[in-house]
């Protein structure tokens, strides 16, 4: 096109850029993408061992396979960790407490065989990225499962006790950006939905940062989750998932320097594998 610097330069170099992008970019992609099916797997045998193998039994198990095929992930796979519920080993859940830079505090969900191993792996990944040391010894993470006691004596501003105030247990539920008919969901027919579904608030999800079109999240009450879903659902939208999750009950903004510190724990602790689910209050 007219105007447009026309570079020229040795093969050589157009290979090694094209290796660079496979290495830089679609490289660490893909082992994000098989951490995700790791954790997925895990979830769906744990739904499927406490409740039963059938979906349509199942609520729990629903929702994962319905998180399983948002993320693309293959049906073989969700079948194989299914049929494979039997045979795995039994899972504790745990919430875990942690304290970050700034004044930022972490609540991890946490799905293992193993919790001693889980807790020395979350404490590691604190002790490394920068989470504030010092102050008195107090219990350690709260858990969900019997048998599955940890090590006391966890210092303050690493795993500690009294994070799991900052948040509220929340039902929220995730609808597609397109509802059934693939025509795009606007904020203003979004809010009509979420009136006549009983939801709180609606907003768009910050997380799905890959996503062009980011989710829709409704927010709700607990006890009315199932209710708000089959609503929005019959009202033509699209839903995603529907779960029970903590949210923040005010937000902290951290200086430059302490935010990149806080983004590189948060990015250690979502590489971890037993972690499924990680929530914080930074801004």
């Amino acid at each position: 096109a007219a105007g447009r610097p026309l570079h020229v330069g040795s093969p050589s170099w157009a290979g090694h850029n094209r290796w660079s992008k496979v290495r830089n970019v679609k490289g660490p992609r893909d082992i994000a993408r098989s951490r995700l099916f790791q954790r997925l797997s895990l979830m769906l045998r744990t739904a499927a061992r406490e409740g039963g193998p059938d979906p349509a039994l199942n609520a729990q198990l629903a929702n994962v396979v319905e998180q399983c095929r948002v993320k693309n992930m293959p049906k073989a796979s969700i079948e194989a960790a299914i049929h494979g519920a039997e045979k795995s080993a039994a899972a504790a859940r745990l919430l875990y407490e942690a304290r970050g830079p700034g004044g930022s505090v972490l609540l991890l969900e946490v799905l293992t065989d193993n919790p001693r191993r889980s807790q020395q792996d979350v404490r590691l990944i604190l002790t490394r990225h920068g989470s504030v040391r010092g102050g008195p010894r107090c219990p350690g993470p709260r858990t969900q499962a019997p048998g599955a006691e940890l090590d006391a004596g966890v210092r303050r501003g690493m795993m500690a006790e009294g994070a799991r105030h900052g948040f509220e247990q929340k039902g929220v539920v995730r609808v597609g950006p397109r509802d059934l008919q693939g025509h795009p969901v606007s904020l203003e027919a979004a809010l009509e939905a979420a009136l006549e579904a009983g939801a709180q608030d609606v907003c768009p999800d910050e997380e799905e940062e890959e996503e062009e079109e980011p989710a829709l999240k409704f927010i709700c009450e607990t006890s009315a989750l199932r209710t708000v879903r089959e609503r929005l659902e019959a009202s033509g939208l699209r839903p995603l998932s529907a779960a029970m999750e903590y949210l923040p009950r005010d937000r902290v903004t951290l200086p430059e320097g302490t935010r990149e510190q806080a983004e590189r724990l948060l990015q250690a602790l979502s590489d971890c594998p037993d972690v499924v689910r990680l929530y914080h209050n930074i801004q």
